[in-house]
């Protein structure tokens, strides 16, 4: 049982340096604004727990009202 107990935490160990070697993130991208828009509106966020990120782009062409 002893035995059992330390492979478990060893493999606990070695998970928690690979992910901190290599954290797995996501870069999640919207682009709905028009290909001659220059500077399209846009927003931003990421969130980084610490076991993983996650960062968001969306863009939007803003229509001017004549």
């Amino acid at each position: 049982m002893r035995h059992r107990q330390k492979a478990v935490l060893a493999a606990i160990a070695l998970l928690l340096v690979a992910m901190a070697v290599h954290r797995p993130s996501a870069d999640i991208r919207i682009l709905t604004h028009e290909s001659g828009d220059a500077r399209p509106h846009q927003m931003q966020a990421a969130v980084d727990t610490g076991l993983f990120a996650v960062h968001l782009l969306i863009t939007w062409t803003a229509k001017a009202v004549r």
